[in-house]
């Protein structure tokens, strides 16, 4: 029985079993069965629920079903015991035979260990997408890790997943944009721009000083010949160039990040080549969208509401709490409707499996509408992964602000003060919805509370073995491998293909995180067990049979945190100094 998965093998022959005990069992019951790790070593090594499960759909008592299930599977191959627990789940304890001969399967496997089977379709997975008016900070940190570690995951679990990037360069933002670059423009020619400031709506929207070199730019470009000029003369053209060098800031920060995207779509363009009567067309067609007045808020009402006849999109009618505006009472479009075009756009470009948006908790009031609209549209099913704030702290204090940008931590100074590795792997050490602090003095301590100096360790000490070691062969004998410790670490890697698997179906990528914690912490008790017992060390010279047993399970260690480092983005490194 050598597959890379054997939580799946498992899972196969309790499936035929409960065929032979309960047939007839709808396929919807049966996706349900589940063969995990047991909580407790001392239960065995893996547990179902198959008879918790099915045992109502079949008309049997739960304990009686278990117990059918264990005399099913006991004494079949690799199946040491079997034994029924509680109210009627199945206990498996493995043979150590039946583990020791995965070594070879994930020696031959080497990074690609873990690696799912090709699937069909695509997975659009969005993030970032931060407006082009201000360089990154580590709110946009959070999602971007998250999201490209997520796409990866999916990635390896066997999806076809593009990587994409929403440029939101239409609406009054950029406008103001162009303003504020206009403003640096003026300075950088010597001129006065209080009468400018003061002749502006809100004034000088984006005052930081990240625009400086835009303004410069466009003075070199341009010399004195918009100084004078109306707004009407210079406001698109500067608009256009200020987002282009703000796109150019924010990929090269991506880039440190080791984050890089298949695809940027511009908002401007969707709109002005008609996405948004495209998409909207598309719900009329369906009978979705019709004329009506909302009514009014929860709570108190606003002085200034009034009831206004506009364009509604039937969004209940797919699990949304009201119908939502899709255009207001003068006609113009929401920005809803502009979301509508462009998930459509993802949509018409298919073929694609799933879409997931992985977006800032401050919009998590548009997650019913969107997912209303991406079921309404194709049927399809829309993800969306919160990302909650992250404070940085360092000696127990919020860290100084910015100095370009004067409000906000930038994510260039975040990876210049710890590294794009610390940077990547710290942030998905807390669920992407909980809110977390960054510290940046856990950031840099070489101790086992900082998390990514601890899995770089083990890698570490894994490869120094390795490099004193002869190369390691999957023909070993290691049934040698004997000690607690070391079938501890065998069990942990036995369960990164099934770890991928559920974390990629999650949608949760700090999941790959804790599991690098868990087994470099196994590696880290065996290499100390090895330091206290010299009988458990890697290499022995007397012994050559179990230090090519050894240095094949010290190997795999090595690959498997490879294997899930690349999940993350963080590169392993060979040696600690």
């Amino acid at each position: 029985m050598q597959d890379e998965n054997l939580f799946a093998v498992l899972r196969g022959k309790v499936l035929a079993a409960l065929e032979t005990l309960a047939p007839g069992l709808a396929p919807e019951i049966l996706a349900r069965v589940e063969v995990t790790p047991t909580k407790d070593a001392a239960h065995g090594d893996m547990a179902t629920n198959a008879a918790m499960i099915a045992a109502k759909p079949a008309g049997k008592n739960p304990r009686e079903l278990a117990a059918g299930l264990v005399a099913a599977l006991s004494g079949q191959h690799g199946i040491e015991k079997a034994e029924a627990a509680g109210p009627g789940f199945v206990n498996l304890t493995l043979s150590p035979a039946l583990l020791l001969a995965q070594l070879p399967v994930i020696l031959a496997a080497q990074e690609a260990y873990g690696q799912g089977a090709a699937r069909p379709g695509k997975i659009n997975v969005e993030y970032v997408s931060a407006n082009p008016t201000g360089p990154l900070h580590v709110g946009h940190c959070r999602g971007a890790v998250v999201g490209d570690a997520l796409a990866n995951l999916l990635r390896k679990a066997g999806h076809d997943v593009v990587k994409e990037y929403y440029v939101n360069d239409a609406g009054a933002q950029v406008q103001a944009l162009a303003r504020s670059s206009y403003v640096r423009y003026l300075e950088a020619l010597g001129r006065s721009t209080d009468a400018y400031i003061e002749s502006v709506p809100g004034g000088m929207q984006y005052g930081g000083a990240y625009l400086i070199p835009i303004g410069q730019a466009l003075a070199e470009k341009y010399g004195g010949t918009y100084a004078e000029a109306p707004e009407a003369a210079w406001l698109d053209l500067f608009r256009d160039f200020a987002i282009e060098h703000m796109m150019g800031m924010i990929r090269e920060d991506l880039a440190a990040l080791g984050v890089h995207h298949d695809v940027f779509s511009s908002e401007r363009a969707l709109v002005e080549n008609g996405g948004v009567e495209r998409g909207l067309d598309a719900l009329r067609e369906k009978g979705l969208i019709y004329r009506g007045i909302l009514e009014p808020p929860k709570g108190k009402t606003p002085e200034d509401w009034e009831p206004r006849e506009q364009e509604l999109f039937r969004s209940t009618e797919y699990g949304d709490d009201v119908d939502r505006p899709v255009s207001k009472s003068d006609g113009s479009y929401t920005y809803f409707a502009n979301d509508i075009a462009y998930h459509n756009d993802k949509i018409i470009r298919g073929p694609q499996a799933d879409l997931i948006d992985v977006l800032g908790a401050d919009h998590g009031g548009y997650v019913k509408r969107m997912q209303a609209a991406v079921k309404a549209l194709s049927g399809g099913r829309l993800d969306v992964v919160l990302c909650q704030i992250v404070k940085v702290v360092k000696d127990g204090a919020p860290v100084k602000m910015s100095k370009r940008a004067g409000t906000f931590v930038e994510l260039r100074d975040l990876i210049d003060e710890v590294g794009p590795n610390a940077v990547r792997f710290l942030m998905l050490m807390r669920k992407s919805d909980a809110q977390m602090e960054f510290d940046l003095n856990a950031a840099v301590a070489q101790t086992r509370e900082n998390p990514v100096f601890y899995v770089q360790y083990a890698h570490a000490r894994a490869r120094s073995v390795l490099r004193a070691a002869p190369a390691p062969s999957a023909e070993a004998d290691f049934s040698t491998l004997t000690a607690p410790e070391e079938m501890a670490l065998l069990r942990r890697l036995l369960t990164w293909p099934r770890l991928v698997e559920q974390a990629a179906e999650a949608r949760e990528p700090h999941r790959v995180a804790f599991f690098l914690y868990d087994l470099a912490s196994d590696f880290h008790a065996l290499w100390n067990a090895g330091r206290d017992n010299a009988a458990l060390r890697f290499l022995q010279e007397d012994k050559p049979e179990e230090t090519a047993a050894r240095i094949g399970l010290v190997a795999a260690t090595a690959i498997v945190l490879r294997s899930a480092l690349a999940v993350l983005g963080v590169t392993p490194v060979e040696e600690m100094r």
